[in-house]
């Protein structure tokens, strides 16, 4: 799986492969192989040929007539000959000409290293070397440095490595996982936090098998492919690992787990005077005729809602009017249904201008009370609905009102892992501003990091106001996803109505047409009139 952060794309330096290198590789080492990012990140399983991957990379660059030398470091003399020897047997099956491997030691500022070389016919070079240097002063190409978490200092070896991008060279990171607190961890989530203008790509044990390792290996070994010989083999290399299983095989950084936000750093984002207006109805509610729930709604919205839309502090203090986004997490009778606006502000910190929290109310009635808010609000430009389960109907329903501007959000482990590091990050940045509520506070709170990922966790559920409402964290899925929709391209769509038609009324003075609503024309003309 790939993922973006910012991608700058930069003219592949590599020749044309031959027929045979997509015949043998994998999808998975394939769209490794696609990414011409200056910098890459993968996260990786064992197992799984990303090195091996990356060597023919090396060997097609090093053999190209306009390609780049290769500076390969790992962290020991196995890893470092071996890359060399694997870029060496792809020479040789792309038929490019390529020299013998030479060992030499490399001097370093604190020591001299031991290093493997291949040199092609091209006059470029693939360099690897057994240990970590000092620095990587005075050399260009492309660096790549493999088990990056298994380094004593990942910070400094990619500040070093960052400088071959100044002349066009690349930088490539792969790794697996080293436990949650590793550097290697950290570099992952700035990634997909967007602090780091980096790709990601990510490839689990399960994600190689579903793009055909086992049948590769079973075509390799001579061995006939069965769908349960392919999960004894999983099973066994699970075993082989036990508990590190899933750092080493799922991507999973080991004792990743507690809270995913701080209560300090939650309650510093928090501002007063941010409306939070909560409704809840009663079961009866529901049995009540469409024209009562309609009319019963429609008074609650113009006397909670109406006063917090037509001038809101958070939505009137800029002369011009500020962007809008929206984020709704769905419950029905047993959770809650949170509705919640962003503004951004010049500085892009997210502001958050109302939260609508919806408790036991029908689903037409949701759906009166979200379009009775997107329809005042000033520049509403994208929303993001959960549309898992019965969700789907009112974001369908949205998606039907406002078009391409609605994301329908399938809530998964996926999109909280591509998600929720964003969201933190901008409560670690200051970009983002909460309404000073202990509600909000709880289920901001309630998110937890399990198996790698922050999410609600299924065991948190707690009461809220009025007999029978539950909260599951509803308020800080609304957030995230509101959050998310603030960072969707979106386009925004205005007009400047035309000049109202004039026609004569009954005494020969000039009138409006039916419908016209123009209050400063009408008062222009009860001023002409009374002057006549």
């Amino acid at each position: 799986m790939e993922e973006q952060g910012k991608t700058r794309n930069t003219p592949a330096r590599r020749i044309t492969p031959p027929s045979a290198f997509t015949s043998v590789l994998l999808p998975y080492q394939v769209r490794w192989l696609a990414d011409t990012a200056p910098v890459k990140v993968c996260e990786k399983s064992r197992r799984v040929g990303l090195t091996w991957t990356e060597a023919a990379d090396a060997a097609l660059a090093a053999a190209a007539a306009r390609g780049m030398d290769t500076w390969y470091i790992g962290y020991n003399r196995e890893m470092a000959r071996e890359f060399v020897e694997t870029a060496g047997e792809w020479a040789r099956r792309f038929e490019r000409a390529a020299r013998e491997i030479e060992e030499f030691v490399l001097a370093d500022e604190a020591r001299d290293i031991l290093a493997y070389r291949i040199r092609f016919a091209s006059g470029r070079k693939i360099v690897a070397l057994s240990s970590r240097p000092s620095n990587l002063r005075g050399k260009q190409g492309r660096a790549v440095i493999d088990e990056a978490a298994f380094h004593d200092d990942l910070a400094g070896l990619l500040k070093a490595a960052l400088a071959f991008t100044l002349w066009g060279g690349l930088v490539r990171i792969i790794s697996t996982h080293n436990g949650a607190d590793n550097p290697f961890n950290d570099l992952v989530n700035d990634i997909r936090a967007g602090r780091r203008p980096y790709t990601l790509h990510r490839v689990t044990l399960d994600d190689a098998l579903a793009d055909g390792l086992f049948h590769r290996i079973c075509q390799v070994s001579g061995r006939e492919w069965s769908a349960d010989g392919e999960r004894r083999w999983r099973d066994e290399l699970f075993s082989q690992y036990g508990d590190d299983a899933e750092e080493e095989l799922l991507c999973v950084p080991r004792a990743s787990g507690g809270a995913f936000l701080p209560s300090l750093l939650i309650e510093s984002r928090m501002r007063p005077g941010v409306p939070v207006v909560r409704w809840r109805m009663p079961d009866s509610f529901v049995e009540r005729s469409e024209y009562d729930r309609r009319a019963v709604t429609q008074e609650f919205c113009e006397r909670e809602l109406l006063p917090r839309l037509v001038a809101p502090a958070a939505l009137s203090a800029a002369t011009t009017p500020r962007q809008t986004f929206a984020g709704v997490d769905f419950g029905r009778s047993g959770d809650l249904t949170v509705v919640w606006i962003f503004e951004l502000l010049p500085a892009l910190v997210r502001r958050t201008a109302l939260v609508v929290e919806l408790s036991n109310i029908p689903f037409r009635q949701q759906e009166q009370v979200l379009f009775f808010v997107l329809d005042r609000l000033p520049r509403f430009t994208a929303g993001a609905l959960d549309a898992r389960g019965n969700g789907q109907y009112l974001a369908e329903a949205a998606r039907q009102r406002y078009g391409s501007r609605i994301s329908q959000v399938m809530l998964s482990i996926e999109w909280y892992r591509e998600n929720m590091p964003r969201y933190k990050a901008a409560f670690e940045d200051e970009k983002i501003e909460l309404p000073r509520d202990a509600e909000i506070l709880a289920d901001h709170r309630s998110l937890v990091v399990e198996a790698g990922v922050a999410r609600v966790s299924e065991r948190s559920r707690s009461a809220a106001h009025g007999a029978g409402a539950r909260r599951h964290g509803d308020a800080a899925i609304a957030g995230a996803l509101a959050f998310f929709a603030s960072h969707q391209p979106a386009r925004e769509y205005a007009y400047t109505p035309a000049p109202r038609l004039c026609a004569l009324d009954e005494a020969g003075a000039p009138g409006l047409l039916a419908g016209a609503d123009d209050a400063g024309y009408r008062s222009r003309l009860s001023r002409a009139r009374l002057e006549a």
